[in-house]
């Protein structure tokens, strides 16, 4: 599509087409089928350990599940929103591991032609090679040789506005793991607290007939949701660490290869635009 903010002719490509897209898809239907089925087998599993709850009354739980369902509702609904956002941060992760590929971003032998091209002085079909390899490198690319009538001013500026305008597209779904990782403790620290409500208001209601036994077993299954609040936060907050140091890494380089590109129409403007100054006529002879 045509970007408002740049003449006619100049197209913004992006960094993924409609087919990346039907592949990553597939993967997110299918977790969130099978998310949706673990909820859906997860609730009659709940009501026979509620209709049980007298006979076992004396049991202390032991599994993770049992400590998981025995935080009431409340609990199981907290952990069910933190398996929400640990299946949506492992989808953001893996598309961005699919996406910020070198190959992905810069295209084999798309520098190297263009750079060719400019050479022979066939800017057209160097634009014409861009388009044809939608990526990274080839918007930074074309938005030069779109520039190339203005001067290596004019072509310097827009390979640096278009890298920082990729970059931020880049940069835009990794920020989800951010805040993925900001929230998932405080979801966790939501549960905890609603938890120790609870806890202390069946203390309250059995005017200190509860134990400490009683009060300990509403604290440690209040706990759980901290826990995984800590679970999920932790991964999101490294895998957000490590992608954006590799969108760093693969603009620096773009940036890098897009500047090599135009380096030798560089010197070619700048020998027409300086031309050798004659050497001054010899002295005339004293007389």
């Amino acid at each position: 599509m045509i970007s408002p903010h740049r003449p006619p002719g100049r197209e913004t490509f992006k960094i993924y087409d409609l087919g990346s897209y039907k592949r990553f898809c597939r993967p997110a239907a299918f977790i969130a089928l099978l998310w949706l089925g673990c909820c859906l087998c997860a609730a009659p599993a709940r009501a026979q350990a509620v209709a049980a709850a007298p006979a076992a009354a004396e049991e202390a739980p032991t599994g993770l599940l049992d400590i998981v369902f025995g935080g009431g509702w409340t609990g199981f609904a907290i952990v069910r929103v933190l398996v929400a956002l640990s299946l949506t941060a492992a989808y953001l992760v893996f598309e961005q591991v699919m996406t910020l590929r070198h190959s992905e971003l810069m295209p084999p032998g798309l520098a190297e032609q263009v750079q060719q091209l400019l050479s022979a002085g066939r800017a057209a079909e160097a634009e014409q090679a861009c388009r044809s390899q939608p990526s990274f490198l080839g918007f930074v690319l074309s938005a030069g040789v779109n520039e190339i009538d203005g001067g290596w001013s004019a072509v310097e500026k827009a390979l640096e506005d278009a890298a920082a305008e990729q970059a931020a597209r880049l940069l835009r779904k990794i920020e989800y793991l951010s805040v993925i990782a900001n929230i998932a403790p405080m979801v966790g620290l939501l549960g905890t607290v609603v938890g120790m409500i609870f806890a202390f208001q069946q203390v309250a209601s059995t005017q200190g007939a509860a134990g400490a036994p009683q009060l300990a077993e509403g604290i440690y299954q209040a706990l759980v949701t901290t826990v995984g609040g800590l679970i999920v936060a932790i991964p999101s907050l490294g895998a957000f660490a490590i992608l954006r140091n590799r969108v760093d890494q693969l603009v620096a380089e773009a940036a890098y290869a897009a500047q090599h590109t135009f380096t030798p129409l560089k010197r070619k403007r700048a020998g027409k635009a300086d031309p050798p100054v004659a050497a001054a006529p010899p002295p005339p002879p004293p007389g």
